[in-house]
């Protein structure tokens, strides 16, 4: 079964979502980050040329030629689905493949509407019997 990882107040959230990648990549992880959006998938791409600050983390587009063999890829969509190991929604949605992956990583900003959608995604998966395991981020800066 999917193991699914809420991490709320989760800001900046792109930034969140490059350290959760690169900490997936360190335990020989591959990643797919769903990112719907064209305006967040680019800054994420962008994101990730700098991150972490002393160098960045190998990444392209899940239709690049190098995707087969680049540990973190970006996704506009699902339909292309080159593993299952790590899928990080940067959708407002449940991802429909999400069963497929063995972890999914979902990240919650403080902003009202992001809190909104992430509570349906939350009940969405609750409701299908998944354990779901809550890291407030918020917590940790404190």
């Amino acid at each position: 079964m999917t193991r699914i990882d809420f991490y709320s107040n989760a800001e900046p959230k792109l930034r969140i979502a490059c350290q959760l990648a690169a900490k997936a990549v360190q335990r020989s992880f591959r990643v797919l980050i769903l990112a719907p959006e064209e305006e967040i998938a680019r800054a994420v791409d962008k994101m990730l040329w700098t991150f972490p600050a002393t160098g960045f983390l190998p990444h392209c587009m899940v239709s690049d030629r190098l995707a087969a063999e680049t540990p973190v890829l970006i996704a506009r969509n699902c339909e292309a689905l080159p593993h299952d190991q790590v899928l990080l929604n940067l959708a407002s949605d449940a991802p429909v493949p999400f069963t497929r992956f063995q972890r999914l990583i979902e990240l919650v900003a403080s902003d009202e509407a992001d809190k909104n959608a992430g509570r349906v995604r939350f009940r969405f998966y609750r409701d299908r019997g998944y354990e779901i395991h809550h890291h407030d981020l918020g917590r940790l800066r404190s």
